[in-house]
């Protein structure tokens, strides 16, 4: 493999006159240019881009982490990133952990030290004290979707509102047996949907109806058997708000196998929703959050981060995107 001696002996110059050359950091005279191109093609000389990226104290590459990509708001989020990455001249790698908190460690000791310059992360609240020794030793990072340390910057939605305003326009179609089908009360983005779920209820006067089964939250299965343990637990039920979209099929699926018609007998509402919603045979309504600016707010202020001088860096900043209501057939 050609190195950058190579090349200067070929072109009869020094290597310095090489470097000046390739990277445009100096004048170097046309005539004497263009022999160095010259003998760049003649030996396929490719530069190493690892080793510039270290000299140079940047390697213009984020990390992305994030539990799962599948029908959820995180790939469109992800593809936010990458688009808005790409146009600053930054790559991403993106790492899924399925909401597991060693395959996260895993994954940020990877990219830690695989040479990224910070780190977007929607994290599984496993190991704060890890995102604050990553950022305190100089490594910026910016929380997506999750905030679980509130010394570290985050960008979210208002996902107490969307739980609470979900109530309130289900009470507005003259619902009063609400069931809620959520997740982990550790991870913000359930525990704030249910603390606002718990607010509109009080406020109108109605009882609880939660539920739970030993599967994995962001699947179908868990939206389907939540549904009948709530059917089984609540007769009269009349609505059902569900955390994420795929839990929200789910739930249409287990109601049609019981016989009962969305929104007939019963309406179905996601608090977090995707594209797919739109598409289904009975559409669903849906508080769907801005992913895309989610998305390019957060490559923005990581980009920001990464590029002021160590002594100039942001504080932290903690934005919150609000939701919208999309209504659909199935309310």
């Amino acid at each position: 493999m050609a190195t950058l001696k190579d090349v200067a002996k070929r072109a009869c110059v020094d290597v310095s006159t090489v470097s000046r050359a390739l990277n445009n950091s100096g004048y170097v005279h046309p005539d004497t240019k263009a022999r160095i191109y010259a003998a760049v093609k003649e030996l396929s000389y490719r530069p190493n881009v690892l080793a510039q990226g270290l000299r140079q104290g940047k390697r213009h590459t984020i990390g992305v982490v994030v539990p799962r990509l599948n029908l959820t708001c995180f790939s469109d989020i992800v593809q936010a990133v990458e688009r808005h990455a790409r146009e600053r001249g930054y790559a991403t790698l993106v790492c899924s952990t399925e909401d597991d908190p060693k395959i996260e460690r895993e994954a940020l000791g990877r990219l830690r030290n695989g040479f990224v310059d910070g780190i977007l992360i929607a994290g599984t609240s496993g190991d704060s004290r890890l995102l604050r020794d990553l950022h305190s030793s100089g490594l910026p990072v910016i929380q997506v979707v999750r905030r679980q340390e509130p010394r570290l910057s985050s960008v979210v939605a208002d996902f107490e509102a969307c739980g609470y305003e979900a109530v309130k326009y289900l009470v507005r179609r003259g619902c009063r047996h609400i069931g809620l089908i959520n997740g982990d009360g550790g991870l913000a983005p359930y525990r704030e949907r249910y603390l606002g779920y718990c607010r509109a209820l009080k406020e109108f006067g109605l009882e609880e109806i939660t539920v739970s089964v030993d599967k994995p939250v962001n699947t179908f299965e868990y939206g389907y058997f939540c549904t009948e343990s709530l059917l089984d637990q609540a007769p009269a039920l009349d609505a059902i708000m569900a955390a994420v979209d795929v839990q929200g099929i789910g739930a249409l699926r287990a109601l049609k196998d019981r016989g009962l018609r969305v929104p007939g007998d019963i309406r179905v509402l996601s608090l977090t929703g995707h594209a797919i919603g739109d598409m289904l045979e009975t559409s669903l309504t849906a508080l769907e959050i801005p992913s895309a600016e989610i998305g390019k707010k957060a490559v923005q202020m990581l980009i920001e981060e990464i590029e002021a001088p160590e002594d100039a860096r942001p504080p932290a900043q903690h934005l919150s995107f609000a939701a919208t209501l999309v209504e659909r057939e199935s309310t």
